[in-house]
């Protein structure tokens, strides 16, 4: 593993050493949530205070409907998405190496041929329609001969499994994971919490869509896109194993440049086990902490729905408070004491959140505006 490592790119030998120290262990000394990716100011307001499905679903409308890049145009993407020394492609396939624009596949016979677009959710899992089969959350540039190799299996772990040799990584064989004994391609272990979290991704973004269309997919994913529960506990085994790598973050910011939305599970990889995890069934807030959650049921915005002025009680002593519309986008703030009025002008018809900081607490809720 030191020896792809170094091949890659010296200068990250200490990066990947970061990724091998667990997950657990990075959180006790407050280091994990430096890993984490800045997203814009208040993309993710809209979530806070969700949890379990209804989490899932208030990422999927802010991350859905995103800017569609072509299928070709997946290669321009990749100059910034995936780049490693100067102008080289980062492979998490193979060590080979390639050059932007140069050796795109084409025909293959070996590994180190050529470098295509590898569906990290085959293409025939959801009969290549648009806009997954050009998503570049989960269409990875990627040696050729390793990617056929792949094919159309699920992800998975396996032993004694079949590796090309030489400069590929991974390897193909029979599921040695529980919940699945069919054929996996199991990644390099250095790569194993990207894919995890490509795949939280995908069941984010696509909720609803039928991910499920041949029997390997079913292995995976429910005609709903949800993740199976095989599917859950090996990916949150691979996301904590293998922690938010600086090349995932790079990868998040230049992917959001072309395509306008994020993967929210690199920029906050917590909400992976409020989803599915250790903290299934408490609410999510961007603070990475369960601040607030015992108190928020005691938040109480009246009248709702409102017209010009709502009243927040609840809060024993003064606070601080913003309003913001569902992309994130704030619109008023200021400072209030329990039971006194709100007064907001020019607030059209629909749905905001009010965010209460108080005595060091953070506590939303959301409320309605009519005529």
């Amino acid at each position: 593993m030191v020896q792809s490592t170094i091949f890659k790119l010296p200068q990250i030998f200490f990066l990947k050493m970061t990724k091998r120290i667990s997950l657990s262990l990075l959180m006790s000394f407050g280091l994990y949530l430096m890993a984490i990716a800045q997203a814009p100011n208040n993309y993710y307001t809209s979530a806070e205070g969700e949890s379990n499905e209804n989490l899932r679903e208030a990422l999927h409308e802010i991350i859905d409907g995103h800017t569609v890049v072509s299928y070709k145009g997946l290669y321009d993407v990749y100059e910034t998405s995936d780049l490693i020394g100067t102008n080289q492609v980062w492979d998490m396939y193979s060590t080979c190496s390639w050059t932007h624009g140069s050796k795109k596949c084409g025909n293959y016979s070996t590994v180190c041929d050529c470098y295509n677009r590898e569906h990290s959710v085959p293409q025939s899992w959801f009969n290549e329609r648009s806009p997954m089969v050009s998503d570049a959350f989960h269409v990875y540039p990627t040696d050729g001969k390793v990617n056929g190799q792949r094919s159309n299996f699920p992800f998975g772990e396996c032993n004694n499994g079949t590796s090309l040799g030489g400069k590929a990584l991974g390897r193909l064989g029979s599921s040695t994971f529980s919940g699945y004994n069919g054929t996996v391609f199991e990644p390099d272990d250095e790569y194993k919490g990207d894919f995890a979290r490509t795949y939280f991704y995908m069941t984010t973004r696509y909720l609803g869509t039928n991910l499920a269309q041949t029997s390997n997919a079913q292995a995976v994913f429910n005609s709903n896109a949800d993740l199976s529960n095989y599917a859950i506990q090996l990916f949150l085994k691979w996301h904590r194993e293998d922690p938010v790598s600086q090349k995932e973050i790079d990868r998040n910011n230049a992917v959001y440049s072309h395509q306008h939305n994020r993967n929210p599970f690199i920029d906050h990889p917590e909400l992976a086990e409020y989803i599915w995890g250790s903290k299934k069934g408490n609410a999510w807030y961007t603070n990475s902490t369960d601040i607030g959650n015992t108190q928020a049921p005691q938040l109480t915005v009246t009248p709702n729905p409102a017209k010009d002025f709502i009243i927040v009680e609840g809060i024993a002593s003064e606070f601080q408070y913003s309003i913001f519309n569902m992309t994130g986008t704030l619109l008023e703030q200021g400072n209030s004491d329990h039971g006194n009025t709100i007064y907001f002008s020019n607030l059209p018809q629909g749905l905001y959140i009010i965010q209460i900081i108080a005595d060091g607490q953070k506590l939303m809720s959301k409320f309605v505006v009519t005529q």
